[in-house]
């Protein structure tokens, strides 16, 4: 019988983080849901169920990424899939934005997931697992809204970051890969969700006509840890509704 390989997903605790999860789970992973909210992602992972165990960790803090690690790797064993999902936003008008707010979503959105892919990529190849690496990027690493300069500037971050980790981590056959969401039915749009103009704007731009679910990310999420995508690295997958391809009309 295959051992299940170890699984962490950072912002597990709701919304896209924990589909992923479920989606891993379900494909035969051992699942670690990380996440700022120590109830929420212990609840999460007792949903989840299947031995998933649920921490505790401010993705924005290195030393809580590194106990994160050191943790799972001594009760669990070592990581083999990493999905970099953890964000913020802290929408607001650009030219109000302070630098303690702009280093905020860069140190939780880019620099926590530098930090948790070198972490987890020094263990694989000191012991030679050849893993996969998923992180989560966004539309908004090729089109950006002004209100979240921030946010576009980590995704765009990441978008980069996960090219030049694939190139890097090629030679040990770890593979690192990045999915570009576009709009998704979870907390964070939950007010476009309830403003009927604003998701009409929305809509006018996605040619699909809807929102994506959860799972619809988490699925990619999980082809591209899978040996399904075992040619496929330093890749983004935009599951957007076709936002990106639209010119004109659609």
């Amino acid at each position: 019988m295959t051992e299940r390989p170890i699984a962490l997903v950072t912002g597990g605790a709701q919304g896209i983080g924990y589909a992923c999860g479920e989606a891993l789970a379900d494909d035969g992973a051992r699942v670690v849901l990380a996440d700022i909210n120590a109830e929420g992602v212990q609840a999460a992972a007792a949903k989840l169920g299947r031995d998933s165990l649920g921490l505790a960790c401010d993705m924005g803090e290195p030393a809580q990424i590194a106990a994160l690690f050191e943790r799972i790797e001594a009760e669990l064993g070592p990581v083999s899939i990493l999905v970099n999902n953890a964000g913020i936003a802290a929408p607001g008008d650009f030219l109000e934005t302070s630098l303690e707010q702009f280093r905020k979503v860069i140190d939780v959105n880019l620099t926590g997931s530098f930090l948790a892919l070198q972490r987890a990529a020094k263990t694989m190849v000191a012991e030679g697992i050849e893993g996969a690496i998923v992180n989560m990027s966004s539309i908004n690493a090729q089109v950006a809204i002004p209100s979240i300069a921030a946010y576009c500037a980590s995704k765009g971050g990441i978008m980069q970051l996960t090219k030049a980790t694939a190139l890097a981590l090629a030679p040990h056959n770890i593979r690192v890969n990045a999915v570009g969401p576009g709009s998704v039915d979870t907390e964070m749009m939950a007010g476009v969700n309830a403003n009927p103009e604003a998701m009409k704007m929305v809509m006018s731009r996605t040619p699909l006509k809807r929102v994506a679910r959860p799972r619809e990310i988490g699925d990619v999420v999980a082809f591209l840890a899978s040996p399904k995508a075992s040619y496929i690295t330093g890749e983004t997958i935009y599951v957007d509704g076709g936002r990106i391809g639209m010119n004109y009309t659609c």
